[in-house]
């Protein structure tokens, strides 16, 4: 699995690899069978909607130190917007 973000922490968990930073694009490797990484699926598993149980994007980027916030709004710490797809 790949992320894409425009701000990552330095140091990302050893399920993580920074494969390219282009033009300010990061895409991030997500060893999708990594033992850490179910963990981390496990506890922030919810249900998305009735019978369906997965993981939000957003909480995955939460989890990894990557901001996320509307393209339409500003942060007002960093001036920067923040995205991470998944």
């Amino acid at each position: 699995m790949k992320l894409y973000a425009t701000n990552i922490p330095q140091v990302l968990p050893d399920w993580a690899t920074v494969i390219s930073n282009n033009a300010g694009l990061i895409e991030v490797e997500i060893n999708d069978e990594s033992p850490s990484f179910h963990s981390v699926l496990e506890e922030l598993a919810t249900e998305i909607q009735p019978g369906v149980v997965g993981v939000k994007a957003g909480d995955l980027c939460k989890r990894l130190s990557i901001e996320m916030v509307d393209s339409n709004e500003k942060n007002d710490n960093q001036n920067e917007i923040h995205n991470c797809i998944c």
